[in-house]
């Protein structure tokens, strides 16, 4: 049976929250992201895209670029509100539906032609769901995922498109190659350097040629730009928390060692939501005494999946927590209230290459193992055996990342 897949994509979606908030907002150049000069474009209108302005821009370019904007910090909270809302809306009413992000959606309609037409459905549930929350939201249907977000883009803004089945390759060919995902800003200078610009051009070329320049991704390309993409739809779940506790071999009130451990804990996890996709707004310690009298304490904090944010507030509920100076046989550390999201909603207060920064530390974690790399605050016997951790550097050291103000 052939695919029928939808993507949804919420349209300028941290701005459209703010005009949700304050209709004064609406037609006018709006930019969301840190208000510092080293702050990091997180949202752009469509009326700042004429002056160069879009997102992960440096705040400071882009004041240079559109100085008449409306700058606005942002809200995680409100936007993973807005964000939940319209997932609600999407799981009542499509059957395998998957959050790729705060603000994209996929579902599998696969099937649903033989009782009603799969465009009629998605053009009443885009109406629906712009009804109930409020917000701009684009669509586009084809026979699978790729050409349905290249479909959704270009509907923008705020409208919908069908490519039938058949036609991928028509509606792909007079694009621009920046167009297919997996196509950055590197491999999209490889192309030019090559004198390839459109689809079309790559549809010509044959497939041994794509993986003699790019290598295994070169195929991946090619079949993207014929239209062929045989990914599935991953079935949205909401996971509720992620943790981790350790029990001592023997009982401690070796303050040095208890942070360590926590600290440990506190990174690794972080990590864990970041390589899921998934955010926090919801921080709780654990502390079991020798007695075996257990304590915890949480706390709320903004939407967030950095150390750098995570770690202190660790440490502070830990330090809070840890009054009766008595031995203690364990301790644990817990993020809940997740949400789908990315690092890049936390852009409001955060430098760009401190972003790319926890992009190479996942990276290097993601294929030599978790403790390939880590902070030199989390280093120690403390930290030993916490999650499932591996070295694979056959007795080298791990790389220390150390910070100063820990």
């Amino acid at each position: 049976m052939r695919k029928t897949i939808l993507h949804f994509d919420l349209d300028t979606f941290f701005v459209s929250c703010e005009r949700l908030l304050d209709s004064r907002l609406n037609n006018k150049p709006v930019i969301v992201g840190g208000t510092g000069d080293r702050g990091v474009v997180s949202a752009a209108s469509y009326e700042t895209r004429a002056y160069g302005v879009h997102s992960g821009m440096p705040m400071k370019m882009a004041r240079q670029l559109c100085p008449n904007a409306i700058y606005i910090r942002g809200n995680a909270g409100t936007y993973t509100k807005f964000s939940k809302q319209v997932t609600q809306i999407l799981q009542q009413e499509v059957p395998i539906l998957e959050k790729a992000s705060v603000d994209e959606f996929y579902a599998d309609l696969t099937g649903m032609d033989r009782f009603f037409g799969c465009y009629k459905f998605a053009s009443e549930l885009r109406t629906k769901i712009i009804k109930e929350s409020g917000l701009p939201i684009s669509f586009g249907l084809s026979i699978n995922k790729t050409v349905s977000k290249i479909a959704t883009t270009e509907a923008k803004p705020n409208n919908q498109l069908k490519i039938d089945a058949g036609y991928e390759k028509t509606f792909l060919a007079p694009l621009s190659i920046k167009k297919i995902p997996m196509v950055g800003e590197k491999t999209y200078r490889a192309f030019c350097n090559m004198g390839v610009k459109s689809v079309h051009t790559v549809q010509q070329m044959p497939v041994e040629m794509m993986t003699s320049v790019f290598g295994k991704n070169g195929r991946s390309i090619w079949l993207r730009a014929n239209g062929i993409d045989y990914s599935p739809i991953i079935e949205y779940h909401e996971r509720k928390s992620i943790s981790n506790e350790r029990t001592y071999g023997q009982d401690t009130t070796d303050n040095t060692t208890l942070k360590t451990t926590i600290v440990a804990m506190a990174e690794n996890l972080a990590y864990q939501l970041r390589r899921g996709g998934k955010l926090t707004s919801c921080v709780t310690v654990k502390i079991r005494y020798s007695d075996f009298q257990t304590y915890s304490k949480q706390l709320k904090i903004p939407y967030t999946s950095a150390d750098h944010h995570l770690i202190p507030v660790v440490l502070e509920l830990f330090n809070k927590l840890y009054s009766r100076r008595m031995l203690i046989r364990l301790v644990g550390v817990r993020y809940s209230s997740l949400t789908a999201g990315t690092y890049q909603i936390n852009l409001f207060d955060d430098e760009k290459k401190t972003v790319n920064l926890y992009k190479a530390m996942d990276a290097i974690r993601t294929k030599y193992g978790d403790r390939s790399i880590t902070r030199a605050a989390a280093l120690g016997s403390g930290s030993r055996t916490i999650g499932n951790f591996t070295n694979p550097f056959n007795g080298e050291p791990p790389i220390v990342l150390a910070h100063r103000h820990q």
